[in-house]
């Protein structure tokens, strides 16, 4: 299995040039269980990136274009009259995939979003009365503009909440963007990507994040980090007890794919930055600071790992 995680990394490496880092998180979301939201600017690779990882899971792919008019319905399905059969025949909306991308989600207005709310958290979805389960795995990938760009509405924190990790691509370095630009169009390479992992291997992978072991020390080390949210002034709110859970689970699925069989913290580290940058919010009355991303350095500099 490790070698499969290692070729699925490599893969996905052989497309989206230069972002080894950002690939590995986004494999700890999914062994984790996770669901992911990637915010950056049009053009680095946001698509590209859920695609490759669709190919080289072996998961059924769907893209849902998030816009101002975009309704419920049409992420989660509707009943159409039959007049063959004189009743009415539920269509399933692009929902009902292993991985879904939500693309440009913070387009759409806050109703339209929140349809995802039970998807997300509950792997079904209540249409007309009847609550339909979703496939398993499942799995959404949202990407979002910045919050600055026009016509976007800003994710509530419920609805940040449910994502495991946040992360940024980012411009590629010079060396990326040259055998980027010498190489073949991402379009061309995608259709060809073979799959490496069935779901059955995914599976069993996700089953064995679980039982990566984790020290009591490293508890307390999360403890820690947490508490630090709740209790230290520049921090306007603490992490829930969601959070913690996410950052050990993700902790475990990163360990895992380190190739150990227990976390360390560094394994933590690793991870803090995607899990709790987008359930941090800075203390105005702090001053201006640099918001969220100062008090996850706060949290890696300051908080103790021993």
């Amino acid at each position: 299995m490790r070698t499969k995680l290692s070729d699925c990394l490599q893969a996905v490496n052989d497309v989206l040039l230069g972002k080894d880092q950002q690939v590995r998180l986004a494999l700890t979301c999914v062994l984790a269980k996770g669901h992911l939201l990637i915010e950056d600017l049009p053009g680095m690779g946001k698509t590209t990136l859920s695609h490759a990882l669709a190919k080289v899971l072996g998961l059924g792919f769907q893209r849902i274009q998030f816009t101002s008019d975009l309704l419920p319905g049409d992420i989660l399905g509707t009943s159409v009259f039959d007049k063959n059969s004189g009743q009415f025949v539920f269509h399933p909306g692009p929902i009902f995939s292993e991985l879904v991308l939500a693309d440009e989600i913070n387009r759409a207005t806050p109703k339209s979003q929140s349809a995802l709310l039970e998807a997300m958290e509950e792997g079904q979805v209540t249409i007309e009365g009847a609550t339909r389960p979703l496939p398993d795995p499942f799995f959404v990938i949202a990407t979002q503009n910045p919050i600055s760009s026009g016509g976007t509405f800003i994710l509530p924190d419920s609805q940040l909440d449910r994502f495991l990790m946040r992360l940024s691509l980012g411009y590629p370095a010079k060396a990326a963007e040259r055998a980027l630009l010498l190489g073949e169009s991402r379009r061309d390479i995608l259709p060809r990507m073979s799959t490496v992992l069935d779901r059955e291997a995914l599976s069993l992978l996700q089953d064995q994040v679980a039982h990566v072991r984790v020290s009591d020390a490293l508890v307390d080390y999360v403890l820690r980090l947490v508490e630090a949210t709740r209790t230290q002034p520049q921090f306007a709110l603490g992490l829930s007890p969601r959070a913690s859970l996410a950052l050990l689970g993700a902790s475990r699925a990163w360990a895992l794919l380190e190739g150990r069989d227990y976390v360390i913290p560094e394994d933590v580290q690793a991870v803090l930055p995607a899990v709790v940058a987008h359930r941090l919010r800075e203390r105005t009355d702090q001053g201006a600071g640099n918001g969220s991303g100062a008090l996850v350095r706060w949290l890696l500099t300051e908080v103790p790992a021993i």
